[in-house]
C-alpha cells in the first residue's frame, strides 16, 4: 500500500539533502524522488521542484491556472465578462487534465484543492449560468480519477450539490451530460459515493430524464448507470450494487432503456446504453422482464444492422448484453426461435478476421448450449463446432479466443456424445492441446474440453 506524503514533506527532504548532505540541487531532487519511491511513497501530484528556486505556480501550469481560478471566483461580481473569464480558466484547466500528462496534472490539481474549489463554484453559481456550470462540471469529472479525489468530492458534499444542479437544469442537455459525467467519475471505485447518490434517489432522476425522448442521447447518463451498478471498490467486502440494480429494474429503468435502444439512441451512445442495461440484468427475473419488453428482438435487429454496417463496437456490445440475457433458460429459447444461431453465423462471416467479435459470438453460443443438449445438437449441425476449430486455427496468439473456443466445445459435447466424433475428426484435439501449451490462461478450460471429448489423457 502506498504511503501518503505531503508536498511540504517532499520539499523538506530535498532541502535536507542540500543543506545537511551537501548535494547540489538536481542531485538532491533526484535522490529524494528515488528514496521515496523505494519506500513506496505516493508521489502522484507531488511537484518535483527544488524549494526556493521557483514557486509552485511557476513550476506547474496546473497550479497557476488553479490559483487564477480561485482568485477569479472570489472576485467575481457575476458579470458576463467575469463569467467568460471563469469559463476560459475552467476550459484551460480541463485541457491540462485531459492532455498527455493529464493523469499527473489531475493529481497535482487534487493535491492543491481543485475538487473543493470546483464543488464550491458549482454550489455558488446560479442554475441559469448553464455555460459556467457545464464547464465546471466537465472539469470536475476530469479530475475525479481515484479514491483520494472522490473522497474529497464526497466530503465537500459534492453528490448533493451535483444532484441539485441536475434537478434544476434538467432541460439543458449539455448540463445534464456534464452532471452525469460527474456522477460516473465520482462513483467509480467508491462504494460510499455510490451510496450517497442512491440515497439522493439518482435512480428516480435518471428515469425521469430518460422518459424525455430528447434526452436519451446523453451518453454520460448511461455511463452513470453502469458505474453505479458496478462493484468496483476493492475496499468493500460486500457491495450493495446488486440491490441497486434491482431498484433500477423495479422502478422501470430497464424497460425505458429497451425503448431507447428500439427508437432513440444514437449509434455513438448505443454501446453505453447496452452496458447500462447489462448492469441492471443481474437475475433471472430481470433478464426475463427485459425480454418481455422486447429486448431480445431489439438486440438481434441491432446485431444484424451492426453486421451490415461493419460496426464492430456496436456488434460486440449487443452480443455481450445478449449473452447476459441468455443466462435465463426462457430467454435461450426465445433467442433461438428468432433465428439467433443463423444471425450469429452471419455476423462471424462479416467479421471473420476480428477475434473479438468471434469471441463474443462463441461466448453467446456457450451460454445458449449450457445444460441444453438440444441447442448443442442444433449448434453443431449449423457449424459452430467448425467455427470453434477454425477460430483456434486462425487466432493462435489470442489466449482469450482460444479459451472461449475450449469452453464452447465443452458445452457442445458434454451431453452430446455424438458430437465428439465430429469435432475430433475435424482436428479439435490438436488445436486444444496447442492452446493449452501456449496459453496458461487456457489450461483449465483446455483440460476440461479434452476430458469432455472423451480423451483419457486430458491432463497431459
Amino acid at each position: 500500500m502506498a504511503i501518503a506524503i505531503s508536498q511540504e514533506a517532499f520539499d523538506a527532504m530535498v532541502r535536507e539533502n542540500m543543506e545537511d548532505l551537501g548535494m547540489d540541487p538536481d542531485e538532491a531532487l533526484a535522490d529524494a524522488v528515488e528514496a521515496l519511491t523505494l519506500q513506496c511513497a505516493d508521489l502522484s501530484g507531488i511537484i518535483k521542484r527544488v524549494p526556493g528556486e521557483a514557486a509552485a505556480a511557476e513550476v506547474s501550469p496546473v497550479v497557476r491556472v488553479l490559483d487564477e481560478l480561485k482568485a477569479s471566483h472570489s472576485a467575481s461580481s457575476g458579470s458576463e465578462q467575469d463569467l467568460d473569464g471563469l469559463v476560459s480558466l475552467l476550459d484551460e484547466l480541463r485541457g491540462l487534465c485531459s492532455s498527455g500528462e493529464g493523469s499527473e496534472n489531475a493529481a497535482i490539481a487534487v493535491r492543491n484543492g481543485v475538487v473543493e474549489a470546483l464543488v464550491a463554484l458549482c454550489a455558488s453559481a446560479r442554475v441559469q449560468q448553464e455555460r459556467l456550470l457545464a464547464s465546471a462540471l466537465k472539469t470536475l469529472s476530469s479530475v475525479l480519477r481515484d479514491v483520494a479525489s472522490t473522497e474529497k468530492f464526497r466530503q465537500s458534499e459534492g453528490p448533493k450539490i451535483v444532484m441539485d444542479l441536475l434537478k434544476g437544469g434538467s432541460e439543458n442537455s449539455d448540463l445534464l451530460d456534464a452532471g452525469f459525467s460527474v456522477v460516473a467519475a465520482g462513483s467509480a471505485g467508491n462504494e460510499v459515493v455510490k451510496e450517497s447518490f442512491m440515497d439522493l434517489k439518482v435512480d428516480e432522476l435518471i428515469l425521469q430524464v430518460m422518459k424525455d425522448k430528447s434526452k436519451t442521447n446523453v451518453q454520460s447518463l448511461y455511463d452513470a448507470i453502469r458505474v453505479l451498478l458496478t462493484p468496483d471498490d476493492n475496499r468493500v467486502v460486500a457491495s450493495q450494487v446488486y440491490g441497486y440494480s434491482r431498484r433500477f429494474a423495479e422502478i422501470g429503468v430497464a424497460e425505458v432503456l429497451v425503448n431507447a435502444l428500439r427508437e432513440q439512441v444514437a449509434p455513438s451512445s448505443l454501446p453505453s446504453a447496452c452496458a447500462a442495461l447489462k448492469s441492471i440484468a443481474v437475475n433471472d427475473e430481470i433478464c426475463r422482464s427485459i425480454s418481455e419488453s422486447g429486448g431480445i428482438d431489439v438486440l438481434l435487429q441491432c446485431i444484424d444492422e451492426a453486421g451490415e454496417q461493419k460496426n464492430k463496437v456496436i456488434a460486440r456490445s449487443c452480443c455481450s448484453l445478449l449473452s447476459k440475457l441468455a443466462a435465463s433458460d426462457a430467454n435461450k429459447s426465445a433467442i433461438i426461435q428468432r433465428g439467433g444461431f443463423d444471425r450469429f453465423l452471419k455476423l462471424t462471416s462479416r467479421f471473420s478476421e476480428d477475434p473479438a467479435i468471434v469471441q463474443e459470438v462463441m461466448s453467446m453460443v456457450t451460454v445458449l448450449t449450457l445444460r441444453s443438449p438440444e441447442n448443442a445438437a442444433r449448434a453443431v449441425e449449423l457449424g459452430f463446432g467448425t467455427l470453434a476449430i477454425q477460430s483456434m486455427q486462425r487466432f493462435p496468439s489470442s489466449g482469450q479466443t482460444q479459451k472461449q473456443a475450449c469452453l464452447m466445445i465443452r458445452n457442445l459435447v458434454v451431453r452430446n456424445p455424438e458430437n465428439r466424433t465430429k469435432l475430433l475428426n475435424d482436428g479439435a484435439e490438436k488445436f486444444i492441446r496447442k492452446a493449452k501449451a501456449l496459453h496458461g490462461s487456457c489450461k483449465d478450460a483446455a483440460s476440461s474440453a479434452l476430458r469432455d471429448l472423451g480423451l483419457d489423457n486430458y491432463n497431459a
